[in-house]
């Protein structure tokens, strides 16, 4: 009697959801039961004959009002095809403050195979370049996206067939569509073409006329040269136009915004690296046997810029509004240029780190920075910037400062220039320091102590020990 229940109720529902149903009453339902017994029920459920004049029609019809407690389960095709072998590959999350992005360069071709989190494209941000990964291992079916698209999170890139089929049939589309080369024409046709060529052309009696007849100021004016006045420009295929990164804009629009909104002023002064250097060359080899990192200049600038934020914090402060914001923790942004432009990492707890920590977190920011694989959380915040041009050989520059930070301090090349030492003039290896500072909230008298103490520091590390 449930089967029964269960077959009318299929009837019903099926001529009110398609009117091809009308005609299925609840006589040729029951009929069918009484006669076939529950088999006709069952098939009930994936059959439907329809009468027509154009004939019979088999449709499959997927019910899914059954009752669960139902003894029979019914049998239902899915008209959309397979997908289970495909994957799409997706923009990941770019941070939170990062709503959409550039699809820069694809880094597969369609065809190639990939594997679990192989990079398969790169999008471009204002801050950092993300790597669209493959989630499954498989081959690359189809791109579903063009370079220079905006993109945000979960935007389609590309399609993963976990198998070499599904590579195949993309490939078998190119040479579809790629152009047939013209057949070669019949022998008698190329006589007749040939033919064709050597008869002349018929021309206009009176198109001739006017080509043979020269006016007097076409056949006598030369050809108009350029005034002298006139700028020579270069010719515009030596000209090359390329679209403006991401990341170069907006550290352009920040420098501008810096520019425009602080009173910047740059105070300048000398630091002997005779001591610095001395400690290094002594100490390098049993630094990097015991730490696995090297011993550089940037560890002992970090130590001494922290000691001089802790006796000037209004160097590590900044304006909101109408408030000053002192911040309590010292976190040093140490800008680094890559390829792809400025990017500016942090150590965190600058303060709280001994050499060889820093020199390890500098090392790993880098190569980070370089590779294109840091993220944003490592490049936010920061309440002080050091930026060392001297590794390009600049001798003497006035940094900007990175907002929303009040200063920023330039290292520059080491040079030999003879200085004054016990009253006789000696060769000593000196730097150029720069402190660009908010003048509307750093006096001039803070930015001179800040970089005294920077050069105390430097030229005598052995102050930090003793703490004066």
């Amino acid at each position: 009697m449930a089967s029964l229940l269960a077959a009318t109720r299929i009837g019903r529902t099926a001529r009110l959801k398609n009117p091809l149903f009308a005609h299925l009453s609840r006589s040729n339902i029951l009929s069918a039961f009484l006669v076939g017994g529950h088999e006709h029920v069952r098939n009930l459920t994936s059959h439907v004959t329809l009468d027509a004049s154009a004939g019979r029609k088999d449709l499959r019809v997927p019910y899914i009002g059954l009752y669960k407690d139902s003894p029979y389960q019914s049998w239902t095709r899915s008209f959309a095809s397979d997908t289970s072998n495909l994957i799409e590959a997706v923009v990941p999350f770019m941070g939170e403050s990062i709503s959409d992005g550039t699809l820069a360069t694809f880094l597969k071709k369609p065809g190639d195979r990939v594997e679990v989190d192989e990079a398969i494209a790169q999008v471009e941000t204002d801050k950092v370049t993300v790597d669209v990964t493959s989630p499954e291992a498989g081959f690359i079916e189809k791109f579903v996206a063009k370079e220079g698209d905006t993109v945000v999170p979960g935007t389609k890139v590309a399609i993963i067939s976990k198998s070499a089929d599904g590579a195949k049939p993309v490939v078998a589309e190119k040479e579809k569509q790629a152009p047939q080369p013209s057949q070669p024409l019949p022998s008698a046709d190329k006589k007749v073409a040939e033919k064709a060529k050597r008869l002349p052309s018929a021309e206009p009696v009176e198109a001739v006329a006017k080509d043979k007849v020269a006016t007097p100021s076409t056949a006598v004016s030369p050809k108009a040269s350029p005034s002298p006045s006139e700028p020579q420009l270069p010719p515009k295929e030596r000209e090359r136009r390329v679209p403006i990164t991401r990341l170069r804009k907006r550290v352009a629009t920040r420098l501008k915004d810096a520019q425009n909104t602080f009173a910047l002023l740059t105070t300048f002064n000398e630091v002997d690296m005779t001591n610095l250097m001395q400690l290094r060359s002594e100490y390098k080899d049993a630094f990097l046997e015991k730490h696995g990192v090297k011993l550089g200049f940037m560890s002992g600038f970090v130590k001494g810029a922290v000691s001089a934020l802790q006796n000037q914090p209004t160097v590590n402060a900044v304006i909101d509004g109408d408030d000053i914001i002192y911040r309590d923790y010292i976190d040093i942004s140490i800008a680094v240029g890559t390829p792809k432009g400025l990017v500016v990492p942090v150590i965190r707890n600058a303060d709280h780190l001994n050499f060889a920590e820093i020199e390890k977190t500098i090392s790993v920011l880098g190569k980070k920075a370089n590779s294109g694989t840091i993220s944003i959380d490592e490049m936010a915040g920061g309440t002080f910037t050091i930026s060392n041009g001297g590794v390009y050989g600049s001798l003497l520059s006035t940094p900007i400062i990175n907002p929303p930070q009040s200063a920023i301090l330039g290292m520059h090349s080491i040079q030999n220039r003879p200085m004054v030492v016990g009253g006789n003039i000696v060769a000593r290896p000196m730097m150029y320091i720069a402190l660009t500072y908010d003048h509307r909230l750093i006096d001039g008298r803070e930015a001179v102590y800040f970089l005294r103490r920077v050069k105390d520091i430097v030229e005598d590390p052995r102050r930090l020990l003793l703490d004066i």
